[in-house]
């Protein structure tokens, strides 16, 4: 079973490295060499892996909260110009950075991957990407929220443009509808079933009342609530969630407000299926959790895993949904750079 699973014992890529499976190149036009591959670093920092997975063990006995945070990171980061690291520089003089954009105000985990890259950069200086290690954290993440574990492909290089006004461009917001997700999504080159199976990711965190104000309060502009939503869970969301205040920014559009909402009620640090059992009950907290039951495909996966007995065949698809995603639009070869800091540029 998927949740039996287990990352490899430390060390265990160096003696096993030539049955390492190569699962596909990230660039067309990349020679066999810059392909991302499972065990990419086997040679160059070979405990690369287990480093990143005992340094997120301690972060989450911290901070469990960091887990969904490092998930949602590693969405936004691919989403946004490619897998590539970029959603972690800072703003400069010249521009406006992508983790200064409305999107990513309440954007969290900053301070642990760059944790994670110091205790890299001691044992492997300048080797291993900032962009794998959002990719490697958001996967032990999921693990060590009970969830599957995954090999994931390795050989990105970081990018060093970063640009707040993309992220606006490139991310759907919580209120999109069906048609907008999967419009977003096919630009990434992601099918229904890829959405369907992302947004399991919903399983763990939560989120703040200005991402759902507008479904609670305002849904058609005509001061009304989105017809789609339980009643019942409506009127819990709207204890928690009072009307936005004319002026008042602490639930604003950007989600940074004081008040949190869990995605998945009472399992919202638990990987698990019952994320699907929420939407299919409720219609989940965010419209666009509401909208896979606005397409027939994604409506059919929903009550797939809603009803499954076991999480094994969905634990499948999520590894290979995630795979896929982390493949998109990635630096790899010759291309990018390795930040010793993955927050500076450098110059």
């Amino acid at each position: 079973m998927w949740r039996e699973r287990r990352p490899p014992p430390p060390l265990l890529l160096i003696v096993a490295g030539a049955a390492l499976l190569v699962i596909g190149a990230a660039l067309a036009s990349a020679p066999p060499e810059a392909a991302l591959k499972v065990g990419f670093y086997h040679e160059t920092c070979p405990i690369a892996e287990d480093v990143v997975l005992a340094e997120m063990r301690l972060i989450l006995m911290e901070d469990a909260t960091v887990a969904p945070a490092l998930l949602r990171m590693h969405y936004h980061d691919c989403f946004v110009q490619g897998c590539d690291g970029s959603i972690m520089l800072r703003s400069r003089k010249k521009g406006k950075a992508e983790r200064d954009a409305v999107p990513n105000r309440s954007m969290r985990g900053y301070d642990a991957v760059e944790r994670i890259k110091a205790r890299v950069e001691t044992v492997c200086p300048l080797t291993v990407s900032c962009a794998d290690i959002i990719a490697m954290a958001a996967r032990d993440a999921v693990y060590l929220s009970h969830g599957p574990w995954y090999d994931v492909e390795t050989g990105r290089r970081d990018g060093n443009v970063t640009v707040a006004e993309y992220v606006e461009n490139d991310l759907p917001p919580p209120d999109s509808n069906i048609v907008d997700v999967k419009t977003f999504f096919s630009v990434k080159s992601l099918n229904s079933k890829d959405i369907a199976v992302l947004f399991g990711c919903h399983s763990i965190g939560t989120s703040h009342c200005g991402a759902i104000q507008k479904r609670l309060y305002n849904f058609t502009g005509n001061m009304d609530q989105d017809p789609s939503l339980d009643p019942a869970y409506a009127a819990e969301l709207r204890k928690l969630c009072p009307p936005p205040r004319p002026g008042g920014d602490d639930d604003g559009a950007g989600g940074e407000g004081k008040v949190k909402v869990p995605l998945d009620p009472g399992s919202n640090y638990t990987f698990d299926l019952s994320y699907y059992r929420h939407v299919l009950a409720t219609g989940g907290l965010f419209q666009s959790d509401g909208s896979l039951l606005h397409d027939p495909v994604t409506k059919g996966y929903v009550e797939k895993v809603a009803k499954a007995a076991s999480p094994d065949e969905y634990y499948a698809d999520f590894a290979a949904a995630m795979v896929k995603m982390g493949r998109t639009d990635v630096l790899v070869g010759d291309l990018g750079e390795i930040r010793p800091t993955c927050g500076i540029f450098v110059d």
